[in-house]
């Protein structure tokens, strides 16, 4: 190959790698887009909003929450999956969409591991069981007694994954027969639970206050430990059942090959909002424990969540549809 052919090409890939070395230098320079797979007023967007707003001011340029609920989280993550991976749309990914989301559906169009750009965890939901005021128990062992004398007449709610999974598992466990009323999120589904049209439901904690007013009951913790904010609320395993092995988690991923000084940038500013005491004061607000992470750690715990969660919905005989 001529020598002034071999030096042509040297100096475009250097002026490529240059070039991307400015955009990175540059980022961001517009507003950031962080898609959320839920409505609003849920969990997931409770926390959302809590740490774009606090990385809006690391960053220089607002990060703006965008709902984008249905299936599973689907909707949501193919969206940002076929974006430009500049750093511009990001994802509040949780287990709904990357570890759910194959087992409930034969058809998804992305795959975790592949097709996103780790970022950094955010933390994991606290899950409790809920039920109505009407409802005639004051702890697990007397819903079950109920559901029981009830077969087939004690409807749940479920606004994401977990809701599904867990209370599928529960059920079983209890050997009892419960109907399910799926929602696109728990905000659409406390309405209804609120209004009795549901009888019981394992949410969030968004559905804390609800319990101080009144219009509703907490019997027990998904959390492996007491939840520091309700410490007389029992695990599962000291209300008599058995652990739900499950992890229900939030992070923040790009679309697949986002640049990686694009990714530290984020992963930093992710990192001193969950330091923030305020920060921290919203999210444990919601019983919303957050844990970060580096983009590397996000990876790992991804991949053995997807075997977890697989081995979960087996357990609890959950066909995809």
């Amino acid at each position: 190959m001529p020598r002034f052919v071999v030096l042509v090409r040297l100096l475009l890939v250097a002026l490529a790698l240059a070039g991307g070395g400015a955009f990175a230098q540059s980022y961001p320079n517009k507003p950031i887009r962080l898609v959320v797979p839920f409505p609003p007023g849920g969990s997931a967007d409770v926390v959302a909003r809590s740490v774009a707003q606090a990385m809006s001011q690391g960053l220089g340029q607002s990060v703006v929450v965008e709902n984008k609920a249905g299936a599973d989280g689907i909707i949501a993550s193919e969206a940002v999956m076929k974006s430009p991976p500049d750093g511009y749309t990001l994802l509040l990914a949780t287990n709904t969409a990357f570890n759910a989301a194959p087992i409930l559906h034969k058809v998804v169009p992305y795959n975790p591991v592949t097709d996103f750009t780790p970022v950094g965890k955010v933390g994991n939901f606290g899950f409790f069981v809920f039920v109505h005021d009407t409802v005639p128990a004051r702890n697990l062992a007397q819903l079950i007694e109920h559901a029981r004398a009830n077969p087939g007449k004690l409807t749940y709610g479920s606004g994401n994954s977990t809701s599904i999974i867990a209370t599928a598992r529960l059920a079983q466990q209890a050997k009892v027969n419960l109907v399910h009323v799926p929602y696109k999120g728990d905000a659409p589904m406390t309405l209804d639970l609120l209004a009795g049209r549901v009888h019981m439901a394992i949410a969030t904690g968004t559905l804390l206050p609800h319990v101080k007013e009144g219009k509703l009951r907490v019997l027990a913790t998904l959390l492996p430990q007491r939840a520091g904010s309700l410490p007389e609320v029992p695990t599962l395993p000291e209300s008599g059942a058995e652990q739900i092995p499950l992890t229900p988690w939030a992070g923040i991923f790009g679309p697949a090959k986002m640049p990686r000084e694009i990714v530290d940038r984020l992963a930093r500013e992710l990192t001193r909002a969950l330091a923030q005491p305020d920060v921290r004061a919203q999210l444990e607000g919601v019983a919303f424990q957050p844990q970060g992470s580096t983009a590397e750690e996000l990876a790992v715990m991804l991949r053995e969540q997807i075997e977890i969660w697989a081995r979960a919905g087996k357990d609890a005989g959950i066909a995809p549809q």
